[in-house]
């Protein structure tokens, strides 16, 4: 699986096309046809980052809310679920660690020092 394939994962049901999402995952520092590493902690955040970056574009665009009405979801049910979503997401990548961050973990501190 591709970088841009994982970020059409985990952003299911939002349609947009190719070129639009290599430039979202570009701004994250991700390039759209490498091989998604899920072992890699920074190319897992910037994952979730590039899918915030999508949701808030359509958060902040009330012509593109009316092509998303489902079933008997209002357009307002709509914005405050997606709203909910990116709390929720920033929440999640606040809280991720980065390769460098967990490659400097120990499992041990000082208390004393000289």
């Amino acid at each position: 699986m591709n970088n841009l394939q994982r970020v059409q994962l985990e952003t299911k049901g939002i349609n947009l096309d190719q070129s639009k999402l290599t430039i979202y995952l570009q701004e994250n520092d991700l390039q759209p046809f490498d091989e998604y590493n899920p072992q890699s902690a920074t190319n897992k955040r910037n994952i979730y980052r590039t899918a915030l970056s999508i949701l808030e574009s359509i958060a902040s665009s009330p012509a593109s809310m009316k092509s998303y009405k489902m079933d008997d979801m209002t357009v307002n049910d709509f914005h405050d679920n997606l709203l909910n979503q990116i709390d929720q997401l920033e929440r999640k990548i606040r809280q991720m660690k980065t390769d460098e961050q967990v490659q400097g973990e120990s499992n041990f501190f000082m208390l004393f020092a000289d």
